[in-house]
């Protein structure tokens, strides 16, 4: 079909502008870009949460604003001027985001043990007077270790068999078993709620965090022979795709963050959910199952009035690792406000000299959802190379379906700075 139809020149138009904004980031990126890889420049290694120590005053009253939050306005009102300021400011968002969207992950527990094989991972978790516990399953690839791994939540959607063919471990992650869906919010179940209370107000989605986070911290005491507690992904499709990017948001420790499909709850903006069409509501979400914290309840008619999106969640990835894969097909995944939040984050990965670390792509063929797709084989096995191998440097790539192409530029009334210095 020939693209002078009005329809195909606009999928021809997106394609192109996405293109020309992965050519712009790509030309910001350091020249030494393998130095980005693993944690990311300027992030401690080995530290989940680089800026615990940040001083982060308490948010004001929320106004309503239609545009996507400035993520480079601090809560003070001055603005980022310097890569070094990031950490702080994603300490800002951060707390925002367990505050209005997530509920709150909880600082590492004051006891976690457990042990690594080659085929499963049991951990142990003691804080506040309370112990859960928790297991998940490892598969190891052919050849020598110690490994890199590939967090799976969930057990579907995820290219596992690439993955291990790319020179990765594979965790099989049960997200439910620290976070049970089907029950109500004042009476959640799983190892995270027998620790922290079944009416805590932190949702699923955040527990499922916590779990992940947990297994890292015993990778780390393992002592690296089996598993590298350095080169560690997240990966998770649907539900557990939208599990899969709060894990990657929340634990700087992950080199490596791959949702897929993840949908209302995940990746797309709130703000552009009400408006496209087809997309599950943000009041379905919130219902369907408390995957948010308690306290997202109160924007889902109103996200206008939220002080974060989701484009500051993938800024929280930024400088590390992200791949994330849409499918346009299914209009109740909210793909085209999905593409916003992404080329939103983008602008921070670009600032910040990372912009070819980052990967959109929804320019797909195969509309089943959760399928295993020939598209996303070879950009899966490139990023694992960079970022969990450090045995390549192929530059991000920006390749959004026509059919969902969401416009940055009708969301956003800010400017992405020129940042000094190094992060």
């Amino acid at each position: 079909m020939r693209v002078h139809h009005p329809r195909r020149r606009a999928w021809a138009a997106a394609v192109f502008l996405a293109a020309a904004s992965l050519a712009a980031t790509a030309l910001d990126a350091p020249a030494g870009a393998a130095d980005s890889l693993g944690a990311g420049p300027g992030i401690k290694p080995g530290v989940e949460d680089d800026g615990a120590d940040c001083a982060v005053p308490a948010p004001g009253a929320g106004t309503a604003n239609s545009k996507l939050p400035d993520p480079f306005i601090r809560l003070d009102g001055t603005r980022v001027t310097a890569k070094s300021d990031w950490r702080c400011r994603r300490a800002e968002i951060k707390k925002l985001a367990e505050r209005f969207v997530y509920g709150e992950k909880h600082p590492k527990p004051a006891s976690v043990t457990g042990t690594v094989s080659g085929t499963s991972i049991t951990v142990n978790v003691t804080d506040q007077g309370r112990s859960s516990s928790f297991s998940a399953k490892v598969e190891l690839p052919s050849g020598p270790g110690p490994f890199p791994a590939v967090v799976v939540l969930g057990g579907f959607g995820a290219d596992t068999a690439t993955i291990k063919a790319s020179g990765a471990a594979v965790i099989s992650y049960d997200p439910l078993a620290v976070g049970r869906e089907g029950t109500p919010r004042n009476n959640k179940q799983g190892a995270f709620y027998s620790v922290y209370g079944s009416s805590s107000s932190t949702g699923l989605l955040m527990a499922w965090a916590w779990g992940a986070s947990r297994i890292i911290d015993v990778i780390e005491q393992s002592g690296g022979g089996i598993l590298k507690a350095d080169a560690i992904g997240v990966t998770g499709c649907s539900r557990y795709g939208k599990g899969a990017f709060a894990v990657g948001a929340f634990d700087q420790r992950i080199a490596l963050t791959m949702p897929i499909e993840s949908g209302t709850a995940g990746l797309p903006i709130y703000r552009g959910v009400p408006g496209e069409s087809g997309a599950q509501p943000l009041s379905s979400a919130y219902s369907e199952q408390p995957w948010l914290g308690d306290a997202f309840g109160a924007f889902t008619g109103n996200p206008a009035t939220l002080p974060v999106d989701s484009h500051e969640i993938v800024a929280m990835v930024a400088p590390r690792g992200l791949f994330i894969m849409e499918n346009p097909h299914i209009d109740w995944l909210g793909a085209r406000s999905g593409s916003v939040a992404a080329l939103g984050g983008a602008e921070v990965y670009k600032a910040l000299g990372a912009g070819s670390d980052i990967s959109y792509w929804s320019d797909i063929q195969d509309a089943n959802h959760c399928a295993v797709r020939s598209e996303w084989k070879a950009p899966l096995q490139q990023n694992i190379r960079k970022f969990l191998l450090r045995t390549g440097d192929d530059p991000g790539v920006i390749r959004v379906s026509g059919k969902k192409a969401g416009n940055l530029a009708e969301w956003r009334n800010w400017q992405t700075p020129i940042l000094t210095g190094q992060p």
